[in-house]
């Protein structure tokens, strides 16, 4: 990031749970002086308490940037104190769910700097993935300034347009929770043939982390990877054929379920 406008100017983070933390912890070994960010939040943690950053204490006027971290219903009371700061030359950059950016152009003022952007919960290890997307008046500069934040947490996307955010949601922002749920019930299947339940989720747990390692550092696409450990008339190729059905697998299932998510998102951002 362009560390001496922040350093200068200050960096307001307004939220510090998991997410928070995992950007901060990633600012600070970047060399971000810890006197130079500003933390809001209810419930610091040890950890932050430690940081040497300024916790619950009065804002600077004009911060280089402000990244809105809360929970969406916690917005509206956190709102009031940063409107003295829209309209200027503050960057807003938000992590919350649901909000879109004409929303906030509403509460912090029309000429204001905004990036939204859509992460996802791998962020708190390092691993995630984050979509950004942002106003006019954020430009390009806007934008390179959000990444360079936000990939202290993982990789970062830009978005065409905003509408896309909906269709983000529903692969990689609720996308974990599929994956988490596939764990569960490829243990399950291991239980079902006769393995402990601890050995069966190890089994599970290891299989499904290994092979997105794989697929994300192979030079071959995942379809290339599963063609080359699925050997003819093998063990791999009989599992294959009741995943891949295309009535009944895997394939029909997953497009309904990311439906879902797309059409709760956006419900969620039309009220």
């Amino acid at each position: 990031m362009n560390m001496e406008l922040v350093a200068k100017n200050g960096l307001v983070l307004l939220g510090c749970g998991k997410m928070g933390s995992a950007m901060l912890q990633g600012w600070l070994a970047d060399g971000l002086p810890p006197a130079s960010v500003w933390v809001q939040d209810p419930f610091p943690s040890d950890w932050l308490q430690s940081s040497g950053v300024h916790i619950n204490t009065p804002l600077p006027s004009n911060p280089a940037i402000v990244l809105i971290a809360v929970k969406p219903q916690m917005m509206a009371e956190a709102l009031p104190a940063l409107r003295e700061m829209g309209n200027g030359e503050t960057l807003f950059v938000s992590v919350a769910a649901g909000i879109s950016i004409a929303t906030y152009e509403e509460m912090l003022g029309a000429a204001t700097p905004i990036v939204r952007a859509m992460p996802n919960t791998p962020a708190a290890v390092g691993k995630g993935i984050t979509a950004i997307v942002g106003n006019d008046l954020a430009g390009v500069s806007g934008l390179d300034l959000a990444e360079a934040l936000l990939l202290a947490v993982g990789q970062v996307v830009r978005l065409e347009r905003e509408a896309q955010i909906d269709a983000v949601t529903g692969v990689s922002g609720s996308g974990p929770a599929y994956v988490f749920h596939m764990i569960e019930t490829l243990a399950a299947a291991g239980e079902a043939q006769g393995l402990a339940p601890e050995l069966a989720m190890a089994l599970a747990k290891a299989t499904v982390a290994g092979a997105g390692a794989l697929a994300e550092t192979a030079e071959e696409s995942p379809e290339q990877l599963r063609i080359n450990v699925t050997s003819p008339n093998g063990t791999t190729q009989a599992a294959l054929e009741v995943l891949m059905d295309p009535a009944k697998g895997l394939p029909p299932l997953v497009i309904r379920t990311v439906g879902a998510a797309v059409k709760r998102s956006q419900e969620l951002a039309n009220g």
